[in-house]
């Protein structure tokens, strides 16, 4: 049940969101261009962070870069 403690632990790593250009889905929304943010979790594919919402979200890495 890690999913409800991700806002209160440390973050494992910062990064800048580089575009949020989505193919698939609307990104633009919860993410802003240029923005930092720390990642909660990680997985192969996705970073889990809190997002412009408030909320964590899991997003694909290529939107960052790792600072």
């Amino acid at each position: 049940m890690i999913h409800q403690t991700w806002k209160n632990r440390e973050a494992i790593k910062v990064v800048k969101c580089i575009h949020t250009n989505a193919e698939k889905y609307l990104v633009d929304n919860m993410l802003t261009k240029g923005k930092t943010y720390e990642v909660k979790n990680e997985t192969e594919e996705f970073y889990f962070l809190e997002d412009n919402s408030g909320h964590i979200g899991g997003y694909y890495k290529n939107y960052f870069e790792t600072i």
